[in-house]
């Protein structure tokens, strides 16, 4: 396994991240355990959570994950061989994840204060390695979706205020570092320079989706966060399960994410089955996995932190560990690179 620094801290994280948003819905507690054993022994020793999952978000099982990991703490008392990161939500009516009566979740002091100690305590620890702020709090275009116009008008929390809401954290040692998700260009400079003019936390990472069909990382981002030092979390490095090849043809697997929650529609234009068809003919070609092509091919990224990886199997997860020891190629990265030229990131 190798290990890489995140952005300009001391944090040496694995190449491989453990997601872990199936547990407490398409995962026991026993299976996750069973999942923190065996990354821990492959090396893998950066793990990502959040406090709104497991996935779906909903209020019967918000914070099941971050629960299943602390029992995991306590259990073994091995807290201290895991960098461990999470996120809070930004604007959003999942007002469960508040005791207090709000009208949208935010990142506000009295919501970061409330979501950090709640987080903490589900985690059973005192401090996390990488706190990250899931999505933004001001209204952003997400997931292809269009900026409404009207949206630019609406209030949000000033970036420098959600870093010194973050830095009383990083004092008190409950937070080491900072991170960024589902952010844009904009987002991340605005941040960053709010932290070099007010000696305030500096955004580590960001958490963003990127696999071989969503490559619009490489369209601002990626020179943004090389030239500053932030590094890339890529999280859905297997299209939500299209790039494994299990939906191909039709398929419908029961106990998938489709067959269960049918959440999958960014991946299901013509376009996207028609790129999504062939990344998996190329694996075909070359005898590979295509879960681990599709896999390595993030990992070779030069601007990559971590990929991060989930698994509802035991099987999986070995399948998608393997993936970081496979051999790329330069006649894989052609080939990859020919495939997008013809139909650039038809998934975003």
């Amino acid at each position: 396994m190798e290990y890489r620094t995140l952005g300009r801290t001391d944090l040496k994280v694995s190449s491989c991240c453990l997601g872990t948003m199936t547990w407490g819905q398409q995962n026991t507690e026993a299976e996750g355990h069973a999942q923190m054993d065996y990354a821990l022994e492959r090396g893998v020793n950066f793990w990502d959570t959040a406090e709104m999952y497991s996935i779906p978000p909903q209020a019967e099982t918000q914070g099941s994950t971050e629960r299943i990991i602390g029992t995991w703490f306590a259990k073994t008392g091995r807290r201290q061989d895991v960098i461990l990161a999470t996120k809070i939500a930004g604007l959003s009516k999942m007002l469960w994840t508040r005791d207090a009566e709000v009208e949208w979740t935010r990142h506000t002091k009295a919501q970061i204060d409330e979501a950090v100690e709640k987080s903490l305590k589900r985690l059973q620890t005192d401090y996390v390695d990488l706190y990250q702020l899931h999505w933004p709090d001001r209204p952003v275009a997400l997931f292809g979706d269009k900026m409404d116009p009207k949206s630019y008008g609406y209030p949000y929390e000033k970036f420098e205020d959600i870093l010194a809401h973050l830095d009383s954290h990083v004092k008190a040692g409950r937070i080491r570092h900072i991170g960024v998700s589902n952010e844009t260009p904009y987002g991340v400079m605005r941040f960053l320079a709010e932290s070099e003019a007010r000696d305030l936390p500096r955004m580590a990472s960001i958490q963003n989706a990127y696999n071989l069909v969503n490559r619009g990382f490489e369209e601002g981002l990626e020179e943004v966060c090389v030239r500053e030092d932030v590094g890339l979390l890529a999280y859905s490095p297997l299209g939500q399960g299209y790039l494994t090849g299990k939906y191909r043809n039709g398929a419908l697997p029961e106990g998938s994410r489709k067959q269960l929650f049918d959440r999958l529609q960014r991946y299901e234009s013509p376009q996207g089955l028609r790129a999504i068809e062939s990344y998996l003919e190329l694996a075909d070609q070359h005898g590979l996995d295509p879960a681990q092509l599709a896999i390595k091919f993030c990992d070779t990224r030069h601007f990559m932190a971590s990929t991060i990886i989930g698994a509802t199997s035991m099987d999986q997860l070995k399948t998608c560990i393997d993936a970081f020891d496979l051999t790329w190629t330069e006649e894989l990265e052609e080939a990859v690179n020919a495939r997008h030229a013809d139909q650039p990131s038809p998934c975003p």
